[in-house]
Formats: structure tokens, sequence, C-alpha cells
């Protein structure tokens, strides 16, 4: 059975200007996640990660937690201190359809989706 969470978050997720907030979030989390993961499964920590890629300690607890505002340059300073390269893909939007009733359709998918390998 779904809590009352779960319910009000697929109801919430119906919305397209709500579902595309949490889209971007999740990404971004995701990013960050990756990096913890990889940080963490080179026995590093936060200090030593940010060390090696000349930033302090805090900048790499915010990329991890929350990389807003991220940049390629700071994103790659920490890739390559992970010893990992980083991929950039774009993914095209799916247009919207009208359906047989005249109503629009939007169908969302993030625009562009980064990962660290």
């Amino acid at each position: 059975m779904a809590s009352r969470f779960e319910r009000y978050y697929k109801k919430q997720l119906k919305n397209p200007e709500i579902r595309r907030v949490i889209e971007k979030e999740l990404a971004g989390l995701e990013l960050g996640v990756k990096i913890a993961k990889l940080r963490e499964k080179q026995k590093l920590n936060q200090t030593q990660l940010a060390a090696r890629s000349g930033m302090n300690a805090s900048k790499i607890s915010l990329i991890e937690t929350s990389p807003q505002n991220l940049t390629l340059n700071t994103l790659a300073r920490v890739a390559s201190a992970l010893e990992a390269t980083i991929r950039i893909e774009l993914i095209p939007l799916k247009r919207a359809r009208r359906r047989a009733g005249g109503k629009m359709v939007v169908r969302s998918a993030r625009a562009a989706s980064m990962q660290i390998k």
C-alpha cells in the first residue's frame, strides 16, 4: 500500500512544470552521488579529493550534495582527480502531440545528462 507521501508525489508528477523541476533536481543529485561513490571506491575522503583537485573540502561536499551551478571546469578538475572521464550527452526533447480531441499532450525528457564513468 502506498504511503500518503507516495500518493502525493505521484499526483504532483502529473503537473508538467513540477515534473520538470523534479527531474532537474534528481539529475543533479545523481551526478553528486556518482562523484561520492567514485571517491569512496578509491578510499578517499572529501579532504583528500579536494587536495587532488585543487579546491577545499567544503566545495567537494557541496558538489556531492547539491551540484547546482557546477561549471565544466570544476567538474573536469574533480573527474581528473578521480581519474575519470566526463561524458556529456544531448538528448532531444520529445515533441508535444495533439490528441484527437484537440488537447495538447506534452512529454518531457531531460535535455541533457552528464555522466562520470
